[in-house]
C-alpha cells in the first residue's frame, strides 16, 4: 500500500517543520546567566551562608559559567543588609575577580519636576562595585500598583539607565551590561501587548545589552511564551539580547524555555539545580541536558558535562538539606534508575539521552509489576556488589514469577528494598 502523493508530502512537509526547530537548537550558542546563587536558595528550606556562597562561587565558574548573578540588592527594606550583600562586599574587598557578574537591581525614579533619583538597590551596585545588571521593572497594570504608573515609569527608565552607565564601572572597566529585567513580562503582554511592546522599542534604542521577561507563576503555556517572545523580537532587533525565566507553575517551563528559543530567544537565566523561588523553574541544568540532547555541540564545548547532575544535585541538597526528590526528571534519583530494560536510553538513537553524558549513571529501581530479569540482575548487582552475569537466569524469572504471584494474592512488598530482594532471591532459589 502507498500513501496518495499529495498526503506523504503534507506529512514530509510537517515533519520538516519539526526537524528545522531541531536544528535551531542545535545550532543556537545559547547566552545563560547562572543564579545558583540567587534563584535557588530563595525557594530553599535553609538557604546559603556567606561561606556557602564563597565556595559555590569557583565551582559554577570551574563548570563553564562565564556569567553569574551575585545576589539580589533588596528593593522592600534596603537597610537590613542579607547574605547577598556580605557576599558582594566580601568580593570586592578581598579583590575577587568579577568578571561577568551581575545584580538584580530596581530602577529610579524621576519625579514630576524631572528630577531623578536613583534607587538604594542602584547605589549598592555601584557601592559593591558589581560590573553588571539585570535591571528590573514592572510592566502589567498589577504589577505597577504601588510603585508607579506608566508615564513615570517611561521618563524614568532611560535616567536609570544613563545612571548606571556613568555610575558603574564595568567589566575591565569598560560599560556596564545591563539587561532590562520585565517580572512580569509575560502578564504584561498578555494584557497590553502594544503598550508592552511599545516600551521594548523604546528599550531597543537604549545603551543596555537586551531585555528578559519572565513568567514569574509558571501559568502560561509554551506556544504564549514563544509568540510573547516572537511579538518582542518585531522591536527588538539584534544583537539586542532576549531572554527569559520560566518558573513551574503549570508544569510546562522546559518546553517553554525551549519554545522561547525556537521562537528568537537568545537564551534563559536561571539557576543550576531545579530547586526555585516556588516549587521549580526551568533550571538551567535541564535545559543544558536538553540541548545535549538535541546534539547541540556548544554544551559540550564550553560546559563540564561530566559534573552537570553532580554539581547540580550537590548544589540543591546544599541549599535544602534535605535529597533531591527522586522521581525528579534528568536530575532525581530514579531519572535514570530502570525499572524495565525497554526504557533504556541509548547513546546511537535519535533524542536519547544517555546518564552518562550528563555526569550520571544508569541505576536499577524494582516494580514488581514490570520489572523484568535484566533489571533485577542490576539491582541485586547493586545491592551485594556481585556482577549481574552472576546470578542464574532460571532465578531471576521465578522472581518475576513470585513477584506476580505475590500481588495476586494481596501481599504489597517493596522488593527494591534490599532486605526484601534478598529474601524474594532466596524464595526463587537463589543462593545467599
Amino acid at each position: 500500500m502507498q500513501l496518495n502523493p499529495a498526503i506523504a508530502d503534507q506529512i514530509h512537509s510537517i515533519l520538516a517543520v519539526a526537524q528545522s526547530k531541531i536544528e535551531q537548537l542545535r545550532a543556537i550558542e545559547p547566552f545563560f546567566i547562572d543564579l545558583s546563587l540567587r534563584e535557588n536558595p530563595v525557594g530553599a528550606r535553609v538557604g546559603q551562608t556567606l561561606a556557602d556562597k564563597l565556595a559555590i562561587l569557583p565551582k559554577i565558574r570551574a563548570f563553564g559559567f562565564d556569567k553569574i548573578l551575585l545576589g539580589t540588592l533588596d528593593y522592600s527594606m534596603p537597610d537590613e543588609l542579607e547574605v547577598d550583600d556580605d557576599f558582594m562586599m566580601y568580593l570586592r574587598d578581598q579583590q575577587i575577580d568579577t568578571t561577568g557578574c551581575y545584580a538584580f537591581t530596581d530602577i529610579g525614579l524621576v519625579n514630576e519636576q524631572g528630577l531623578f533619583t536613583p534607587s538604594p538597590s542602584m547605589l549598592k551596585l555601584r557601592d559593591y562595585a558589581v560590573p553588571n545588571t539585570l535591571h528590573e521593572i514592572y510592566l502589567s497594570k498589577d504589577g505597577m500598583a504601588g510603585q508607579y504608573d506608566l508615564a513615570t515609569l517611561l521618563r524614568s527608565l532611560p535616567a536609570s539607565i544613563q545612571w548606571l552607565q556613568e555610575n558603574v564601572r564595568g567589566d575591565h572597566g569598560g560599560a556596564p551590561r545591563i539587561l532590562i529585567n520585565v517580572v512580569d513580562g509575560c502578564d504584561a503582554l498578555a494584557e497590553d501587548p502594544e503598550t508592552a511592546c511599545e516600551v521594548f522599542a523604546m528599550l531597543a534604542q537604549q545603551p543596555i545589552e537586551g531585555i528578559s521577561i519572565e513568567d514569574d507563576r509558571g501559568t502560561y503555556l509554551p506556544f504564549q511564551v514563544g509568540a510573547f517572545v516572537a511579538a518582542i523580537r518585531c522591536v527588538l532587533p539584534r544583537p539586542l539580547k532576549l531572554l527569559v525565566h520560566m518558573h513551574a507553575g503549570g508544569g510546562f517551563e522546559n518546553a517553554s524555555v525551549l519554545e522561547a528559543l525556537i521562537s528568537g530567544a537568545d537564551g534563559a537565566w536561571g539557576g543550576l539545580p531545579k530547586r526555585a523561588a516556588i516549587i521549580g523553574h526551568a533550571s538551567l541544568g535541564e535545559l543544558i541536558a536538553n540541548l545535549v540532547r538535541v546534539g547541540n555541540p556548544h554544551m559540550q564545548n564550553t560546559y563540564q558535562l561530566n559534573q552537570l547532575m553532580p554539581l547540580a544535585t550537590n548544589l540543591q541538597i546544599m541549599d535544602e538539606e534535605q535529597a533531591v526528590p527522586d522521581d525528579l526528571p534528568i536530575l532525581g534519583h530514579n531519572a535514570y534508575r530502570l525499572t524495565l530494560s525497554f526504557f533504556r536510553q541509548r547513546a546511537d538513537r535519535f533524542m536519547d539521552l544517555v546518564p552518562e553524558a550528563i555526569g550520571g549513571r544508569y541505576g536499577f529501581r524494582i516494580c514488581p509489576v514490570v520489572s523484568d530479569p535484566a533489571v533485577i540482575a542490576g539491582r541485586l548487582s547493586e545491592v551485594t556488589g556481585l556482577p549481574a552475569s552472576s546470578f542464574p537466569s532460571a532465578v531471576l524469572e521465578q522472581m518475576v514469577r513470585l513477584m506476580r504471584c505475590d500481588l495476586r494474592a494481596g501481599e504489597r512488598i517493596v522488593y527494591d528494598e534490599p532486605a526484601q530482594l534478598m529474601a524474594l532471591y532466596q524464595r526463587a532459589g537463589g543462593n545467599s
